[in-house]
């Protein structure tokens, strides 16, 4: 106490647990026979009269005013864990009339530390020192403290604001530098600055707190940097996740397009601001800032944006492997599978390298990721099959879990395989291991849904018909009817058995439970079902609410990029079929029309070529359709219907052409085996050529492949 009055500096100490000791102002005592304990007008006058007996002691001991007295006596109390004792001594204090003294104390002693006053002109008289005020305002601050600890939140949040208010009237530009070496009075500002918002959020008024935490950071208030991060995370954790939309005040916005027009904008600038600080060892790594930033960029869709942080963090917070394969989370997330996988590769050659050093394990997320993503994607279907046996191969516990995932990814690309594969009996073998994979995974996955849903795909794909509608319906069983993959599957499956009407009631059901991207697949789907039906007019009115939903969700996809391009491919699919119906009804300027909307949104597509073929072939311009077929398969060698039209026309060209129509048809089936319209043109280039025998088993495999195909692709 003596060090508060002689210019020294006093540690300011933490209140220790709640206790009851004996205390200045409450402890007992004996007059008359009477207790201090005594409840009623007694025990009032007894601790009064204590109070001022302390007090009393204090000014003149210390030669010390009213208010520092109380002050003292206060933290007295306080340190001792008597917090109802503190209440009653700092309530003695009218801090109200202090108020403006203490803020004019502070504005003149400070603009003489700032600017050395002229000599002969001294200060005020009657002015405070600093170390009243700093003492008065731990006085503030302690009461503020007490309040807390007896859970009266609100009240201490408003006692607490004053320290701030007095500080911030008398220094509006914020805290000069070196105003703390000779007082405390900054130390208790930043405490005080620290602790308002955390007192408005244990009162429940969040709006309130956000206010106090802009506040601590819209003006330099030499916070220490460490101290300063936390604030700022703090903030940016209650934009985050405080579920209260916090507009910026106007005096807090800078202008311009840097502005952050919501709180998740404004907690990922504080992120990124902080992510900087710790890039340039201004702070120390905190694994919590990337954990939020990551939460926060994923919630907008700018995986992109991760993954470049991500980059930059400085060698030796991740390893290796940990750095690839958050990366590659990033990027799969962005839509970039090939780069993600890429990352994985590195990953899988790192791992195999390292097997020599046993205190380096095999990276196994890393292998799972690398099969998930080459299962999305036939060219990659070989690279997956190395992922998923590698992780069923290695001993680490061999965790059921990821054994039997392991064998679901492995099946869906043994299937992927078969379909790119040039050997009928390659083709068969990988048909086979992917259907008995899948088996596996369903066995060990305890009904897990995607492995289900997985064979039922695949069961379609070979046309196992019944086996596909078991496995589809157990899939929608498990899930409770809410997905729409299963869904889409079910109706495809039915129309493999061409039940038109039935898979358009099953895609109505679907409808109600589908979100955003898969309405419009679902909207596409039922179009084309409609047109299996010979409903032209029905499905042209499918189309245009499709491409009016497409129209209206651009906007509210833009800043997820995957989303967007998924709504561009359908929109160019749209006016694709459209094309088509108008081609069959020989409405040549609106398939015209249609066409050329496709080719605006993208010229070099191989489906919109290969229907500018199939319109010059409806018109008889066999020479003109040859040429965009050509262009068609320029931009895709590996497109099957453009194979086959082209074929067509060959044929219609002469018995010269037909060796060449022969080849295209067996390029087509290599691509596709199950595609009827290739078998069919090629029953018809055997017939042409003489050859009965042959033809008639062309035209009976086509006929069988065309019950069972569905209206679209099972895959």
């Amino acid at each position: 106490m003596l060090c508060a009055c002689s210019g020294e500096q006093f540690k300011f100490e933490e209140a220790p647990p709640p206790q009851s000791p004996e205390s200045l102002a409450t402890r007992d005592f004996s007059a008359s026979g009477h207790s201090s304990r005594t409840t009623g007008d007694w025990e009032s006058k007894l601790e009064d009269a204590q109070v001022d007996e302390a007090e009393s002691t204090l000014k003149e001991a210390l030669s010390l005013n009213y208010e520092e007295a109380r002050a003292l006596l206060g933290r007295l109390e306080y340190q001792k864990g008597n917090f109802d004792a503190a209440l009653q001594v700092y309530q003695g204090i009218d801090i109200k009339i202090l108020l403006p003294r203490m803020t004019k104390a502070i504005m003149e002693r400070t603009r003489k530390q700032r600017k050395p006053r002229p000599k002969g002109k001294n200060l005020m008289p009657g002015v405070m020192s600093l170390h009243s005020v700093s003492l008065l305002l731990e006085a503030i601050l302690l009461k503020t403290k007490s309040l807390e600890e007896l859970g009266r939140f609100k009240e201490a949040a408003k006692e607490c604001k004053r320290v701030l208010d007095v500080v911030e009237s008398a220094l509006p530009n914020g805290m000069p530098h070196g105003i703390g070496e000779d007082c405390k009075m900054q130390e208790t500002f930043h405490k005080a600055l620290e602790l308002l918002p955390k007192l408005w959020i244990q009162a429940g008024f969040l709006d309130e707190s956000i206010s106090a935490y802009r506040r601590a950071l819209v003006k330099p208030w030499n916070l220490h940097p460490q101290r300063l991060a936390s604030v700022q995370k703090d903030l940016a954790v209650l934009l985050l996740y405080g579920g209260v939309e916090s507009i910026l005040p106007p005096h807090f916005q800078l202008g311009g397009l840097n502005t952050p027009k919501t709180n998740t904008e404004e907690a990922i600038l504080l992120l990124f601001i902080l992510m900087k600080k710790v890039l340039n060892n201004e702070i120390e790594w905190d694994a919590e800032i990337s954990d939020h930033l990551t939460f926060a960029l994923s919630v907008c869709g700018q995986f992109e944006s991760l993954a470049n942080h991500v980059e930059q963090v400085l060698p030796g917070i991740y390893n290796r492997c940990e750095r690839w394969y958050f990366l590659s989370l990033c990027y799969s997330a962005a839509g970039q599978n090939d780069v993600a996988l890429n990352l994985l590769k590195k990953v899988f050659g790192s791992s195999e390298i390292s097997e020599a050093n046993s205190n380096i394990k095999p990276h196994l997320p890393s292998f799972l990721l690398g099969a998930k993503l080459c299962s999305l994607d036939p060219k990659d279907a070989h690279d997956g099959i190395k992922f998923a046996r590698r992780v069923m191969d290695l001993e680490i516990n061999q965790n059921e879990h990821f054994i039997y995932q392991a064998h679901k990814f492995l099946g869906v690309c043994y299937g992927n395989a078969a379909r790119i594969s040039i050997s009928d009996s390659e083709r068969l073998c990988f048909n086979e291991q992917s259907l008995n994979s899948l088996k596996h995974a369903v066995l060990s996955g305890k009904e897990d849904p995607e492995s289900i849903l997985s064979l039922g795909v695949e069961n379609a794909s070979q046309r196992n018909l019944s086996a596909a509608f078991e496995n589809v319906t157990t899939y929608n069983g498990l899930m409770d009817g809410s997905s729409v993959k299963g869904w889409k599957l079910l109706a495809l499956t039915v129309s493999a058995e061409q039940r038109f009407e039935d898979a358009e009631t099953i895609v109505d059901l679907a409808l109600d439970e589908s979100g955003r991207i898969d309405q419009l697949e679902l909207l596409r789907l039922k179009a084309v079902l409609q047109i299996a039906q010979e409903q032209p007019k029905h499905a042209i009115e499918s189309y245009r609410i499709l491409l009016a939903l497409v129209q209206g969700q651009r906007e509210q996809t833009q800043n997820f990029h995957s989303e967007f391009l998924q709504g561009r491919r359908l929109e160019i699919e749209a006016w694709n079929d459209l094309v088509k119906i108008y081609t069959k009804l020989e409405s040549w300027p609106d398939a015209e029309i249609c066409l050329g909307k496709a080719k605006c949104i993208e010229f070099y597509s191989s489906r919109t070529w290969h229907q500018t073929g199939m319109l010059f072939e409806a018109r008889e311009m066999h020479k003109e359709a040859l040429v965009a077929f050509t262009v068609a398969l320029s931009i895709d060698p590996e497109f099957v219907p453009g194979i086959v039209s082209t074929a067509e026309v060959l044929m219609k060209m002469g018995s010269k052409s037909l060796p060449i129509a022969r080849s295209f048809l067996m390029n087509a089936l290599r691509l596709e085996p199950t595609n009827h319209k290739a078998w069919w043109n090629l029953g018809l280039v055997s017939k042409m050529e003489g050859l009965m025998h042959q033809a008639a088993d062309f035209f009976q495999a086509a006929h069988e492949l065309e019950m069972s195909a569905p209206v679209q692709s099972f895959v």
